[in-house]
């Protein structure tokens, strides 16, 4: 008997919506592939875990059939439980940056609320294309279109994407101050006005890495009393601001789990130029750099390490409205998130050790009607957090000094993961100044 085997074929069933190429795209064991015996229970369990990575499965598993000891050849049974496609949501968000600027600093204000409608399809056609609309009002009203076509050859290693995005603003940042957003609002007029239309293109050559660009044109409008009575560098070209922003970027990720790894790594590269010569409106450039590495230590221990750098690529004063650092989605350090640290350069370092609590799958049976539901796996995991950074502002003012400063912040903290890739995150964290506080993160990966 031969140490090896040749995957003869490879089916796939309880798939409804998705196409079976989707699929079969997504594994790294394929017909006519030979494999050692000694290691086809793990490469199975791996082929599993990027089937979960997809979103589109609840559950999945995939069986040998037809083992013929003589010629060494299997069969790859391929079965899996679609999840829900559709998500509409009803809009009540906050329009802060996150949920403890809006408690903490706006006192739960509901006049910084956004409502309306957002409807995502992750699965639209079967081949994993995702579309999202969004119709919102409240302090910021929205309207958005975006469609991602991840393959669109028979080699499935090219896609296209599209976005269009419309909003307006009766109150905005025009300003930071000790290194806090400062806010003005009007309800009589529009004080910023933003259109964004934009396509791009992806390339995926290998299963695990991707390159792609994106090319979107910009268009941001401001009432005179903006530049005139609030911050006369607000924009540097008067009252509109008109520029074409390209972006290109590179993203290898080998980790597990995605949503939320145990194992594996994952490096993501990208230089975006804001102003290519058609309109003198903007000039800015930046080149990004993140590398994430994690390790299982043990059956519960885990390790989480990240780094990421930003680097500006033109070094001239920029507007206020474009000038972006530390404070903003992931970008931020822990027990800092009250703070807005703006620089034309930043880096920052951050390790987290994660220790799984509880791991168990809820089964709701009928009282659930949507069957995808039904069984909600739920892992808790506690978490000792440790956090560095810098801001590099080469304009610095003494109204801001957390700029140009060594930050550190860190805590404990608990992360709530459901179905596979939704986290939920509560965290004390305390930072350098000595000031401390509960904190909210999570992300639903749409």
């Amino acid at each position: 008997q031969s140490d090896f085997v040749t995957i003869r074929e490879v089916s796939v069933s309880g798939n409804k919506k998705t196409k079976e190429h989707i699929v079969v795209r997504e594994l790294d064991m394929l017909p006519g592939d030979t494999i050692h015996l000694q290691g086809l229970t793990s490469r199975i369990d791996f082929n599993q875990t990027l089937l979960m990575n997809t979103g589109l499965f609840n559950s999945d598993r995939i069986n040998v059939k037809n083992w013929n000891t003589e010629n060494g050849t299997i069969d790859l049974a391929v079965e899996v439980k679609e999840f829900w496609f559709i998500y509409p949501f009803p809009i009540l968000e906050l329009s802060d940056r996150n949920f403890n600027e809006w408690w903490q600093t706006y006192n739960a204000s509901l006049n910084r609320l956004n409502l309306g409608l957002r409807f995502y399809h992750i699965n639209l056609t079967g081949r994993r294309d995702q579309l999202k609309l969004v119709t919102q009002f409240g302090f910021t009203r929205k309207y958005e279109l975006g469609y991602n076509l991840p393959a669109i050859n028979k080699k499935q290693t090219i896609g296209i994407f599209i976005n269009v995005l419309y909003t307006q603003n009766k109150e905005l940042a025009y300003g930071v101050v000790n290194d806090t957003f400062q806010f003005f609002r009007n309800e009589e007029v529009q004080l910023l006005q933003r259109i964004r239309g934009g396509l791009g293109i992806s390339y995926r050559p290998l299963l695990f890495a991707q390159f792609g660009a994106s090319l979107d044109f910009h268009q941001n409008i401001i009432d005179e009393s903006v530049a005139t009575e609030l911050n006369p560098r607000f924009f540097t070209s008067g009252l509109r601001q008109r520029f074409y922003a390209l972006r290109v970027y590179f993203n290898l990720d080998k980790r597990d789990k995605r949503p939320y790894a145990l194992n594996g790594f994952q490096i993501q590269a990208a230089i975006e130029k804001n102003g290519l010569g058609i309109f003198d409106d903007l000039n800015t450039g930046n080149f990004q750099l993140t590398a994430k590495k994690y390790q299982e230590l043990s059956s519960n221990w885990s390790v989480e390490l990240i780094g990421k750098t930003k680097i500006g690529l033109v070094r001239d004063d920029q507007p206020f409205y474009n000038y972006i650092g530390l404070g903003f989605e992931n970008d931020f350090i822990r027990g800092y998130e009250l703070y807005v640290i703006n620089g034309l350069d930043f880096a920052y370092a951050k390790t987290r050790l994660r220790f799984e609590l509880f791991n168990y799958q809820f089964t709701w049976g009928k009282v659930m009607p949507i069957k995808a539901f039904r069984a909600m796996p739920v892992r808790w995991y506690l978490t000792f957090n440790n956090d560095v950074g810098f801001v590099n502002d080469p304009f610095f003012n003494t109204d801001n000094t957390l700029r140009n400063e060594l930050l550190w912040g860190g805590g404990v903290g608990l992360d709530i993961v459901v179905f596979y890739d939704k986290v939920f995150q509560v965290e004390y964290s305390v930072n350098r100044l000595g000031e401390g506080g509960i904190f909210l993160h999570w992300e639903l990966n749409f």
